[in-house]
C-alpha cells in the first residue's frame, strides 16, 4: 500500500440497533440527549449541549476518552474540550472540579439537568503532541465539511456507559449526513439518530458536507461510498464502480451474505498532508473513515481496493469474534487483548487471499503480497518476540512492534490456514473457522482472552493448540518453508537470481505525485553508472515509451526483463540544466543481465506432487 504510515487500525466491536419504542419509552428518562449545531460554529468550534440522564448520586463523574480502540496511542479528548458548565433546571450552574485532562466531577449531581461545553477539532491542533491520526480524529470547517468521529466530541458518566444515547443534529441547508446510523427522522434542517449505549456511538462516525455519494445494492446489505473532496477532483461514482467488484467478492467468500444491513465508506481527501504526516483508514464495525492523499487514478484506484478489503473485512472480526477487553472497552484505563493476530493479522490475511481466491489476480501477483509481509516482518520488527506479548503490551512496551500487526499477523493467518487445510485434507479452513466464531460467539458474546485458543483446538484440531504455543504465544519463528511446501510453494529465505538492470537507483515521486524521479543514486549498479543517470532525473521514456505511474511495473517487470542482453535501450529523462531549467535528455546504453541474491523468494514448484497441487487447489480455490 502506498500510505506514508501503515496505520490500519482495530475497531470497536459491537453493533449499532435502533432502540424500539417499547424500550425508549420505558427508558425515557435514562438517556443521554446530545446536540450538536454545525451551522453555530465559532473560532472554529462547535457547542455540544447534553440533556442529562436522571442521576441519583450526589457526585458524578464526566469522561470523555483517552484511547479509543484500535488507535494504540493517547488522544486525550479531553483536551480538546472548553467552557465545560453542568447546570440545573432553573439554569443555575452546579459545582465542576476538572480531575485531569478527560474528568470533570460534578457536585450536587442530583440536580443535574444540562451539560454544555465547546469542542475544537483535531484536524487543526496546534501543538505537536495534540496531533491525532486524522481517520481517528475530528474536523469543523464551517460551511465545508464536519468530519464528526463521535468519540471526539461526546463522552459518558462513569458506570452508565450502557444507556441509551439519543444524537440530534443541525445541519447547514444542503449538507447530508453519510454515517453507518439509520437516523430516526431527518429534516433538511437536523437528524436524530438512536444507539443503544457509548460503544456502539462511538463506534458510529458521521461526516456532513455537501453530499458526493454512491450507493451500492450488495444483496441485503446497502454499501454507501460518501467523499469529500475540497478540490472536487475525487468522486464517490469511480470509487464506488472500483470497489465494487471486491466487495463482491467478499461476500461471496463470506458465503453469500453480508452480516450487515449497512456499510458506510466515509472518504475524507485533503489537498495536502494533515498535521500528523500519515495517510490511511480507521475501520469500525459497520464503517471506516479514511484520510487519503489525491494521487494518480491507478494509483488512488490501487490504494482504496487494498485499504477497503481490509477494512470490510472487519465485519467478521471484532464485530463478530471479540474478546472481554474490546466488548466492554475501558476508554480511560484500558486493557489490551492478546489477539491482534486475529484482529488485524487474520483481517489482512484475507484482504489479500479473497483476491485470488475470488480470481481478482493470480498466483504470482498473490506470490508478490506475501513476500512483502515476509520481507518486512523479517527486516522492521522483532521475529521472536511472543505475538500474545506484543498484543497485551501493546500501548506502551512494544509500540514500536504494532506494524507487525499487518505482516506478521497476516503471515500467522496463512500459516494456520494451510495447516487447517492440510489436516482437513482441504475441505476446512481458516475463513471456515471465522464463520464458525462468529457462530458460537457473534455480536453481543464476547470470548474470554485466555481461552480463545483452546476453543478454536477443540472445535478443529488439537494439534493446532500446539501451533498456537508455538509460533503466536511461543517466540519461534513461523513454519513457512514447511508450509508452502505443502502447497507447492518453493520459499528460500535467501535465493540467488538474475534479472535484466534498470540501474539500481532508488526511485521516487516529484512534488506533485505525478512523474517518477531518480531519488537516490548511492547503491546504483554498473548498468545504472554507465547509462549516466543522476538525482533528480524525471523518468521520462524508456525506448520511446512513456513512463507513467500507470504503466512503470508492466515496462520494468515485464517488458525490460524480456529484452536481450546486449540490445540497445534508451532512456529518456528530464534534468535540470546550469540554469536550473529542465530540459530533455536521451541516455544510451545496452541491456545488461545482473546477478543478485534476493531475498525472501516465492516460486511455484514444477515439481509439486499431486497432493500437493490438489492441497494448493483447495487453498486458492483453483
Amino acid at each position: 500500500m502506498t500510505l506514508s504510515k501503515a496505520l490500519l487500525l482495530l475497531a470497536l466491536s459491537l453493533n449499532s440497533y435502533l432502540l424500539t419504542p417499547v424500550i425508549a419509552q420505558q427508558t425515557a428518562t435514562q438517556k443521554y440527549s446530545f446536540h450538536l449545531n454545525l451551522t453555530n460554529v465559532k473560532d472554529d468550534r462547535l457547542q455540544v449541549t447534553l440533556k442529562a440522564p436522571a442521576i441519583s448520586q450526589p457526585e458524578i463523574v464526566y469522561n470523555m476518552p483517552k484511547i479509543v480502540p484500535g488507535t494504540y496511542s493517547v488522544s486525550d479528548f479531553g483536551k480538546f474540550v472548553t467552557a465545560f458548565t453542568a447546570l440545573d433546571k432553573n439554569g443555575q450552574p452546579l459545582p465542576v472540579k476538572k480531575l485531569d485532562t478527560n474528568r470533570w466531577q460534578i457536585s450536587n449531581a442530583t440536580k443535574l439537568d444540562k451539560i454544555t461545553y465547546w469542542t475544537d477539532d483535531t484536524f487543526d491542533a496546534q501543538k505537536r503532541e495534540d496531533v491525532v491520526f486524522e481517520p481517528g480524529g475530528t474536523n469543523i470547517e464551517e460551511g465545508k465539511n464536519f468530519l464528526l468521529n463521535t468519540f471526539g466530541f461526546i463522552g459518558y458518566f462513569s458506570d452508565m456507559k450502557q444507556l441509551p444515547y439519543e444524537l440530534t443534529i443541525t445541519k447547514p441547508q444542503g449538507f447530508y449526513g453519510s454515517t453507518p446510523l439509520i437516523a430516526t427522522t431527518s429534516t433538511a434542517t437536523s437528524d436524530t439518530y438512536m444507539a443503544s449505549n457509548y460503544m456502539d456511538l462511538a463506534d458510529s462516525p458521521l461526516m456532513y458536507n455537501k453530499p458526493d455519494t454512491t450507493v451500492l445494492d450488495m444483496g441485503k446489505t446497502k454499501v454507501l461510498v460518501s467523499v469529500y473532496s475540497p478540490s472536487g477532483r475525487v468522486t464517490s461514482g469511480p470509487i464506488a464502480a472500483n470497489i465494487q467488484d471486491i466487495l463482491e467478492a467478499q461476500r461471496k467468500y463470506l458465503g453469500g451474505t453480508l452480516p450487515v444491513e449497512k456499510y458506510a465508506f466515509l472518504i475524507y481527501v485533503p489537498e495536502k498532508v494533515g498535521k500528523s504526516g500519515s495517510f490511511g483508514a480507521l475501520e469500525h464495525s459497520y464503517s471506516s473513515v479514511y484520510f487519503l492523499p489525491e494521487m494518480p487514478a491507478s494509483q488512488f484506484s490501487s490504494t482504496i481496493r487494498d485499504v477497503a478489503a481490509h477494512e470490510f473485512f472487519h465485519i467478521v472480526t471484532p464485530l463478530n469474534i471479540h474478546s472481554e477487553e474490546i466488548g466492554n472497552f475501558d476508554y480511560i484505563t484500558p486493557k489490551m487483548s492478546k489477539h491482534l493476530w486475529l484482529y488485524e493479522g487474520v483481517t489482512e490475511y484475507f484482504a489479500s487471499h479473497v483476491q485470488i481466491y475470488e480470481n481478482l489476480y493470480g498466483l504470482n501477483e498473490y506470490l508478490g503480497k506475501l513476500r512483502e509481509h515476509i520481507i518486512t516482518a523479517k527486516t522492521s520488527y522483532n521475529d521472536t518476540l511472543p505475538f500474545t506479548e506484543m498484543s497485551a503490551n501493546v500501548l506502551d512496551t512494544y509500540e514500536k512492534e504494532y506494524g507487525n500487526v499487518y505482516q506478521k499477523g497476516a503471515l500467522i493467518g496463512l500459516v494456520l490456514d494451510i495447516e487447517l487445510r492440510e489436516k482437513s485434507g482441504g475441505k476446512y479452513g481458516l475463513r471456515d473457522l471465522m464463520l464458525d466464531l462468529s457462530k458460537i460467539y457473534g455480536k453481543q458474546k464476547a470470548f474470554k482472552d485466555d481461552e480463545l485458543f483452546d476453543k478454536i483446538a477443540e472445535i478443529t484440531y488439537p494439534e493446532i493448540r500446539t501451533f498456537f504455543a508455538r509460533y503466536v504465544e511461543g517466540n519461534e519463528p513461523l513454519p513457512l518453508k514447511e508450509a508452502f511446501w505443502k502447497v507447492g510453494i518453493r520459499y528460500e529465505p535467501v535465493a540467488n537470481a538474475t534479472a535484466i538492470s534498470y540501474g539500481g537507483f532508488t526511485p521516487g515521486l516529484n512534488q506533485d505525485n505525478t512523474k517518477i524521479i531518480i531519488e537516490d543514486v548511492s547503491e546504483m549498479d554498473a548498468f545504472g553508472k554507465r547509462m549516466g543517470f543522476k538525482e533528480g532525473d524525471v523518468l521520462l521514456q524508456l525506448n520511446k515509451k512513456d513512463i507513467t505511474l500507470e504503466n512503470v511495473t508492466t515496462l520494468i517487470g515485464e517488458e525490460l526483463q524480456a529484452m536481450t542482453p546486449g540490445e540497445k535501450i534508451t532512456i529518456t529523462v528530464e534534468r535540470k540544466n546550469s540554469k536550473g531549467r529542465l530540459k530533455k535528455k536521451k541516455l544510451k546504453g545496452r541491456v545488461t543481465r545482473i546477478e543478485r541474491q534476493a531475498p525472501h523468494v516465492l516460486e511455484i514448484n514444477p515439481a509439486a506432487t499431486p497432493a500437493q497441487k490438489q492441497l494448493q487447489a483447495a487453498w486458492l480455490n483453483k
